[in-house]
């Protein structure tokens, strides 16, 4: 029985598609952070953070552009982590909260291989399509379970960084190392993941047995 060949897009082509929303994501927020930060204080640096993310929003209204669910969660999570960043008076609480949430996500990681559904495999389903049969194949779920374990203790390692340095640096420090840090190790776990990806489909599609 003939397969249709499938791959992943070339590395370019996810690059160009991530560069923007890493722009705005990450890179913008800290420029702005760590300009009010320096300008206006710690209370200013964690309002003009939420403002950043509201901004976002209301362009994309402005111009009738759809906005992505995840902005309004993302709205909605940085307006809880001011309240409570100012609050409590502290940008140590603001930071904190994202990487407890992400130490909690990891965790969800490592139940969903434990529940034979890795979360990895969904998220993978969201961008490239894959036929039904090959997502039976055992050396697919291999590869999803082994991938989400990989991304789980990725998660609980940027976690641990991250809460390491908001405790023993300053918040300038903790930016400024944390955000490459992070990048680094993160950089380096979805590299992986897409060769190992590539690897695996390579294997399908030149056995036939496994096909």
């Amino acid at each position: 029985m003939n397969h249709q060949p499938f791959a992943l897009p070339r590395l370019t082509v996810l690059a160009r598609q991530a560069a923007p929303r890493l722009l705005e994501g990450v890179v913008a927020p800290l420029a702005v952070f760590y300009a009010a930060l320096a300008a206006l204080g710690e209370n200013g640096a964690m309002i003009a953070a939420a403002a950043w993310v509201y901004t976002g929003i209301g362009w994309r209204l402005v111009r009738r552009v759809r906005v992505p669910a995840t902005m309004f969660l993302a709205a909605l999570a940085i307006t809880l982590r001011t309240m409570i960043g100012l609050w409590s008076g502290s940008t140590v609480v603001f930071f904190l909260q994202p990487e407890l949430g992400t130490i909690c996500i990891s965790m969800v990681f490592l139940a969903s291989v434990r529940l034979r559904h890795p979360l990895v495999q969904k998220l993978t389903l969201d961008y490239v399509h894959l036929p039904s049969a090959v997502l039976r194949n055992e050396r697919v779920r291999r590869f999803f379970a082994r991938i989400t374990l990989l991304w789980a203790f990725v998660l609980l390692a940027n976690s641990t960084v991250s809460i390491w340095l908001l405790l023993h640096q300053s918040i300038g420090t903790y930016l400024l190392i944390r955000t490459s840090a992070v990048a680094a190790i993160t950089g380096t776990a979805a590299a992986f993941s897409v060769w190992a990806f590539r690897r695996v489909l390579r294997r399908l599609q030149h056995d036939p047995a496994a096909a």
